[in-house]
């Protein structure tokens, strides 16, 4: 890497979006009042109180971009600033407890990405999950952690006003980020927070253009750990009276053997943009049902394996008549279990025409079960392996399980 890497480029931070972004944080405890709680009777009590964190990180890195515009915009690279708000569960009953103690939380980003006038000056709203990877009483612990949201402030595609920027046709953007580093206690409070990352901007064609921005880099910051319950024991500044600022994570549950063997079906759809119609506001519907044999192992992995029927109407200027336009799939998959969520990853193939698609696609899908019986899922299908065909909004449901 190049000393240009090293440098953490300014980011557009919003003054105004941090403000509402700490008064969010701050709502969750404004209902959380306790009453005074003595230190004598607490002091020795290990994992006593409800554990936070506070943390802020700069960003910098490289692009990976495939179109053909932009190269001068994002030769430079890209800088970022970010800060999340994470809670520490500590209830063993928990489903953290079976993942080292997980802890999540609720972040803002706020981003330098190329050229102000021709990308826009990004921020994000996401919600992040990080998963301890050493074992406990370590000063330096691993750590991997998901970040999804929603990006705005984007300067879309225009052809008059904006006509260089093939990399995004909309304002807003799905948000996500994949991290990879260590988290070296420095102090009773403190760590010092390091990592490699990548995040993706996209919006899955629903309008065009849509490369996207996909940026690999490294990043380097701080956290800060805090006990909520301390207010309740004594707010004197200069107190003895301490309790434990973070939390002491003892070893991972066992996760729950299952199993189980299910069969779901899944009715999603959506809107997309052909390309010859960026800058207008012409949009095609489509539609995926799915149906999945899911077993669980237990209650971290699963596997699955299915059918697709896809109607594709984007396909209209080729493919006039609607019964040209639906395809047919099978597909396996893995699914990456934690909570009421799953990170869902399938790979398919058609078995039928693609009609121009490739043979294969992916389907990377987020899942939130509201019941034993029924969920959500929001899932980008591809094409040609890695571009986006289509963002899929979806309702589940599992008939039979056994």
């Amino acid at each position: 890497m190049t000393s240009r890497l090293l440098k953490f480029s300014t980011p557009s931070f919003s003054t105004n979006a941090l403000f509402h972004f700490i008064l969010f944080c701050s709502f969750f405890q404004a209902f959380a009042q306790r009453d005074t709680i003595r230190y004598e009777n607490v002091k020795d009590i290990k994992n006593f109180g409800r554990f936070r964190y506070i943390e802020v990180k700069g960003h910098t890195g490289y692009h990976l971009y495939a179109g053909e515009l932009l190269n001068e915009s994002v030769n430079d690279g890209y800088g970022a600033l970010e800060i999340r708000y994470g809670w520490q569960n500590t209830d063993p009953d928990h489903w953290t407890s079976r993942y080292g103690y997980a802890s999540y939380g609720i972040g803002y980003y706020s981003g330098f990405v190329g050229n102000p006038g021709v990308l826009g000056k990004p921020n994000a709203l996401f919600g992040f999950v990080n998963f301890p990877l050493t074992h406990p009483g370590k000063m330096n612990d691993l750590e991997v952690g998901v970040g999804l949201g929603l990006t705005y402030n984007l300067e879309p595609y225009d052809p008059v006003s904006n006509p260089e920027n093939d990399a995004i046709g909309s304002p807003f953007a799905v948000y996500f980020n994949l991290y990879f580093g260590g988290a070296y206690k420095m102090t009773r409070e403190v760590d010092l927070l390091y990592g490699i990352d990548f995040t993706h901007f996209s919006n899955g064609r629903m309008t065009t253009p849509n490369y996207g921005f996909n940026m690999y880099g490294i990043n380097l910051g701080l956290r800060y750990y805090y006990n909520v319950d301390q207010k309740h024991v004594s707010k004197d500044v200069y107190t003895s009276e301490i309790l434990q600022a973070r939390f002491d994570r003892p070893e991972s549950n066992e996760h729950i053997k299952l199993r189980e063997s299910s069969v779901e079906i899944i009715l999603a759809g959506g809107t997309v943009q052909n390309e010859e119609d960026k800058g207008t506001n012409k949009r095609y519907g489509i539609f995926s049902g799915v149906i999945d044999y899911r077993y669980k192992f237990n209650s971290m992995h699963a596997i699955t394996a299915g059918f697709d029927f896809f109607f594709d109407s984007s396909l209209e200027p080729e493919y006039p008549e609607p019964a040209d336009q639906w395809l047919y799939g099978a597909h396996v998959g893995y699914d990456f279990m934690f909570g009421r969520f799953t990170t869902r990853l399938q790979a398919g193939a058609y078995l039928s025409d693609d009609k121009g698609k490739t043979p294969s696609y992916l389907r990377a899908a987020f899942r939130y079960d509201i019941n034993k019986w029924l969920f959500t899922q929001l899932g980008i299908k591809t094409k040609n392996t890695s571009r986006a065909d289509w963002v899929e909004f979806g309702l589940g449901f599992t008939p039979f399980k056994w």
